[in-house]
């Protein structure tokens, strides 16, 4: 099911949007991690939720970022239909399906909120998981007080709690929010719309990729903080 799409009206400003030089996110592990990207889970209340394309769109935006390889929602789902399920239900079946894909790790993520119409809102929680050496810090109290996925406060098991988790409202209401989106937006391909940037508000798939791409950059930027200290690199893209 498509999700649904809300309009907004903009006046069009004659000038062309000034150039934004590409950059490229970079993944903090020092070597290639193959990450699975899960269908998304539903807790909207929102019929125009599609769990498996907003997924395709998480995997997509995963994709650009340097040094980490995707494994696409179409094998996740091929796995969870070998088991007779629809979703991933538990931090320990995220980390089996991990394990049958050959994955160093898997991004289980759920619509929280979600309203289509100007200016549009989207809520998402996301939880990376993943086989948890023993040299990998995890602040306990912190991530319990964090909405996600799936509870951790209960889990008695180290390995079962997630490396990086985030729970994020945006909100096109806000103007932080909003010039975020211009921020993403004028570093894709904006230029090439009438509308310039302002796509990435009109469309609703544009605004979930942006959203997607703000959940990877706080994921990141925990895992950067966590294994080495510091901010997640951005480096210029090569043409």
């Amino acid at each position: 099911m498509a999700l649904a799409v809300g309009l907004m009206s903009f006046a069009l400003v004659g000038c062309a949007e000034p150039s934004v030089p590409a950059v490229e996110l970079v993944a903090p592990y020092s070597r290639p991690l193959v990450v699975a990207v899960a269908p998304a889970l539903n807790f909207s209340g929102s019929p125009h939720v599609d769990p498996v394309r907003v997924g395709d769109w998480m995997a997509s935006e995963l994709s650009q970022v340097s040094s980490i390889n995707v494994v696409g929602v179409n094998r996740v789902m091929a796995v969870l239909a070998r088991q007779g399920r629809e979703v991933v239900e538990s931090p320990a079946h995220a980390l089996e399906i991990c394990e049958q894909l050959g994955a160093d790790a898997i991004l289980v993520f759920a619509i929280e909120e979600y309203d289509p119409y100007s200016p549009p809102v989207v809520g998402m929680a996301a939880q990376l998981y993943g086989p948890r050496p023993r040299d990998r810090g995890f602040d306990p109290v912190t991530t319990s007080r964090q909405a996600r996925p799936f509870a951790t406060d209960g889990l008695g098991e180290e390995a079962l709690r997630p490396w990086a988790q985030v729970q994020r409202t945006f909100n096109a209401a806000h103007h932080s929010v909003v010039g975020k989106v211009e921020a993403y937006g004028r570093q894709r391909d904006a230029e090439q719309s009438p509308m310039g940037w302002r796509k990435y508000l009109a469309s609703q798939e544009c605004y979930m990729r942006f959203c997607c791409y703000s959940t990877i950059f706080e994921l990141m930027e925990q895992e950067q903080h966590r294994l080495i200290g510091g901010y997640v690199a951005m480096k210029e893209a090569t043409p």
